[in-house]
């Protein structure tokens, strides 16, 4: 008996962990995320862009979303059919949001590098409130 199509089709694959806002966690968040992406046979592209993406987002938390005694999330959402991975890093600071600088800022200026290659990666990426006063950076990314 053959099976219909949509049984057939690969589904829909989420990770979320929950990481201590150290440095520590936004290594651990980089690390889990390229072991995970690769047990469910990601291409190796992806997991490339995906590995830089989630490091620049997860240091953004640390760095700028931290709150005492509060962790961050990281959340991956791989949908094979329709090509997609889903990024997603939920801090505790909601009343600071991401920004890309002006390409007109000082050269020598340390900040805001790594939303630009997250910008270079993702297809798209954009930050909503999560209530009651945290954040959530998303990206998303398509595989090829």
């Amino acid at each position: 008996m053959n099976q219909p199509a949509s049984q057939l089709a690969t589904p829909t694959r989420a990770f979320t962990q929950l990481l201590s806002s150290t440095r520590r966690g936004a290594r651990l968040a980089r690390l889990l995320a390229v072991t995970q992406l690769r047990s469910w046979g990601a291409g190796e592209n992806l997991t490339e862009s995906a590995e830089t993406v989630v490091a620049e987002l997860a240091a953004n938390a640390v760095l700028h979303g931290r709150s005492p005694g509060r962790s961050f999330r990281l959340t991956l959402v791989l949908d094979p059919l329709a090509g997609r991975l889903r990024v997603e890093v939920t801090d505790a600071r909601g009343d600071l949001l991401p920004h890309i600088p002006p390409t007109d800022a000082d050269a020598l200026h340390t900040c805001g590098r790594g939303l630009s290659l997250v910008a270079a990666l993702a297809d798209h990426w954009d930050c909503v409130p999560y209530p009651p006063s945290g954040k959530t950076v998303r990206a998303v990314l398509s595989t090829p």
